[in-house]
C-alpha cells in the first residue's frame, strides 16, 4: 500500500475499505489475491502480496507486519511466533500473546484472520 499503517475504520468497513485509507495499492501489489469484498474486524490486520509472491494455501494471512508504520518492519508469522514475537503486534500483550499460542496448540493453525476472533483474551 503506499501508506502502510494501524487505521481506524467503521464497524462495516471492508479490505477495500482499509485499502483506499492506506493510500492504495502500489503497482508491486496482486490484489487478485485479495478478497476486497471480505469484512474486517477488529485487530485485524490485511497483508497485500506482491506480484509473484505465493502466500501459501495453509496460511493465507498468516503474516502481519508488527506496527504498519512502514515497509520496514519486520513480519510476525502467527503461527509460528512465540509470545514474544506475538507481543510486538499492536494490541497484543503478555495475555493475548498467550491465548493465542494456546488456541493454535488446541485448534491448530490459523487458516484466516477471522480464526483469531475465536481467541478468548
Amino acid at each position: 500500500v503506499q501508506k502502510p499503517g494501524v487505521y481506524q475504520l467503521p464497524k462495516d468497513a471492508r479490505v477495500k475499505d482499509a485499502l483506499a485509507q492506506a493510500g492504495g495499492a502500489t503497482k508491486e501489489a496482486d490484489l487478485r489475491q485479495l478478497n476486497l469484498a471480505s469484512k474486517l474486524q477488529d485487530e485485524m490486520a490485511v497483508y497485500i502480496p506482491a506480484v509473484g509472491e505465493e502466500i501459501p494455501p495453509s496460511s493465507p494471512v498468516s503474516s502481519i507486519s508488527s506496527s504498519g508504520t512502514s515497509n520496514d518492519q519486520p513480519l510476525v508469522n502467527i503461527n509460528t511466533a512465540n509470545t514474544d514475537e506475538l507481543q510486538t503486534l499492536n494490541g497484543i500483550g503478555p495475555s493475548k500473546a498467550s491465548a493465542i499460542i494456546s488456541y493454535r496448540e488446541e485448534n491448530g493453525l490459523s487458516q484466516t484472520v477471522e480464526d483469531l476472533g475465536q481467541v478468548s483474551g
